[in-house]
């Protein structure tokens, strides 16, 4: 791109390759760009809230994903413009430092665009709106903390990190059984977790996935879960008070490492190579023995010559682990990793309570539960379901939850949900637009108008009278002037949050906030946008 002057010395831009690049400038670029947000945000408000519906989408190799996840739906979808492309990576930064809330944050983003259109017709400069709008979200974030309560949990009653985490899990395809699914999150969540620290390493929460069985069946084990079985069928299939040598050595003679030839012309000197071998493999299994291994775990596998070796002296093996699985292994049973067998010795032998083989449904498929382990840090979520989607769908329901949890252990504070904290804000924005004098005012209160479109989405996707509801639980919020008022999704008869208990995580509510507010900012700074036409 140059400036130029014709010859009037009037500035004109020579663009190169000018006849293929299309320009968008001022208003109609910002219009172009806010269609483009609306858009986005117009797929996911279907989605939000316990009576959403759920998205289905086609990968290029033809594999199905139905989620209601508002970062997976994003994630999947194929967007070519680069301000549709902003808002995947909003609903991505929700995901990675909240991992709530991210259909919530592109629908607070699409109202924001709506209300910004608006202002922009009425004449109001873009920068204007946009610093109206950060002086409203620095009103509702100071209003999100004023109207949130903390509680107190501990290990032993942890009902409310519970009932947080059936919020988030009411609105999945999982809600049937929220339950005893929020149990397991919140029990998971505490077992890994540094309460002096207010930690917690999700890293060691594996989450596995099983297809067949009901979703009732999902269960949380107290160790390790290895999808892989014993190498010979008649060893045995369960070992309690296991010594586990964990080695990343494969099970054979050592091959040199240049390019090597045996000749071997007689009877005699193959003889001789099979017992040198032979003789290789016993003192390996032997090795193992002498530092009291009940149970080998190999990164690698062995031959027949071996393995039938390890069966005749009684030494259960299993080959073929993972490098991830061998160290939550190691982490779990206290044990450490040996890469050779040289430095093989008692005290690095990891020690569990139990490890049993189990076999599913009629398919043969076997998976080894390790359980009791020395140091429970690591656990497992095992769940099963109908099919591969329905399993996947938990797996990203189950993270939410997961993540909710360990947000409330890092902040112990809640607000209400069911729209019920963004009316709040909204009443609060809206009171303190008053106090600016400025041009700014009208941004303030189009972000408050903005605050009501998601407990509106709420009602709409509830099959509610959407104006209807949302105006008469605001003015009972305003009568009344509690924060607790929300839209009754659930048909329960109160629109009293406290008695449905449905709670969210306040520092998920303020980041929604803050970061919808960013992105239309950035949004609304564009003036001029120069891209490829297509052709």
């Amino acid at each position: 791109m140059a400036l130029a002057f014709d010859e009037f010395g009037r500035p004109f831009i020579i663009l190169r390759e000018q006849d293929q690049k299309t320009r968008l400038r001022g208003i109609d670029a910002q219009k172009a760009n806010i269609a483009a947000g609306k858009a986005v945000a117009r797929i996911l408000r279907s989605s939000l809230g316990p009576k959403g519906m759920d998205k289905m989408l086609q990968g290029p190799d033809g594999d199905v994903t139905i989620t209601n996840d508002g970062a997976t739906i994003l994630e999947q979808m194929d967007v070519d413009n680069q301000i549709a492309k902003l808002m995947v990576e909003l609903s991505r930064s929700q995901d990675y430092e909240i991992g709530d809330g991210t259909t919530g944050v592109v629908v607070m983003a699409g109202a924001l665009l709506e209300q910004a259109e608006r202002q922009l017709d009425r004449g109001i400069h873009p920068i204007r709106i946009a610093e109206g709008y950060e002086m409203a979200s620095r009103v509702a974030v100071e209003h999100l903390e004023r109207i949130s309560q903390k509680f107190e949990f501990d290990v032993n009653n942890y009902e409310p990190l519970v009932q947080t985490c059936m919020t988030t899990l009411s609105s999945k395809i999982v809600n049937r059984c929220k339950r005893s699914l929020a149990e397991i999150a919140v029990k998971a969540v505490l077992a890994v977790a540094d309460l002096e620290r207010r930690d917690v390493n999700l890293d060691l929460i594996k989450v596995e996935g099983k297809v067949g069985g009901n979703l009732e069946d999902t269960e949380l084990i107290y160790g390790i879960l290895v999808d892989k079985d014993m190498s010979h069928p008649q060893m045995p299939k369960q070992i309690e008070d296991a010594h586990i040598a964990i080695l990343t050595c494969p099970f054979e003679p050592p091959k040199p490492k240049t390019k090597h030839k045996v000749d071997i012309d007689t009877v005699e000197k193959f003889e001789t190579l099979r017992k040198q071998e032979q003789q290789y493999f016993d003192e390996m299994v032997q090795k193992c023995k002498d530092v009291g291994a009940t149970l080998v775990i190999c990164q690698w596998g062995f031959d027949d010559e071996a393995n039938h070796l390890l069966m005749h002296r009684n030494l259960p093996a299993v080959r073929w682990v993972g490098g991830v699985e061998l160290e939550l292994i190691a982490i779990a049973t206290g044990g450490r990793i040996v890469p050779r067998f040289q430095e093989l010795t008692p005290e690095k032998l990891g020690k569990a309570g139990m490890v049993r083989e189990k076999s599913f449904g009629t398919t043969k498929e076997r998976m080894l539960y390790i359980e009791h382990c020395a140091n429970s840090k690591a656990v497992t979520i095992f769940i099963r379901g109908g099919n591969k989607m329905m399993i996947e769908e938990t797996k990203r329901s189950i993270h939410d939850a997961l993540c909710v949890a360990r947000n409330l252990i890092r902040n112990k504070s809640i607000v209400f949900g069911g729209g019920a904290a963004e009316i709040a804000c909204s009443l609060a924005v809206d009171a303190a637009a008053d106090k600016y004098p400025g041009v700014e005012q009208y941004a303030i209160r189009a972000f408050a108008e903005a605050l009501d479109s998601v407990p509106m989405a709420l009602a709409e996707n509830s099959g509610l009278q959407p104006i209807e509801t949302l105006s008469a639980v605001k003015s009972q919020q305003l009568k009344e002037n509690i924060p607790f008022y929300g839209i009754d999704c659930n048909d329960v008869g109160t629109n009293d949050m406290r008695e449905q208990n449905v709670f969210e995580t306040l520092i998920g509510k303020q980041q929604q906030i803050l970061l919808a507010t960013q992105v239309v900012k950035m949004i609304l700074k564009i003036d001029d946008v120069i891209s490829n036409s297509e052709y």
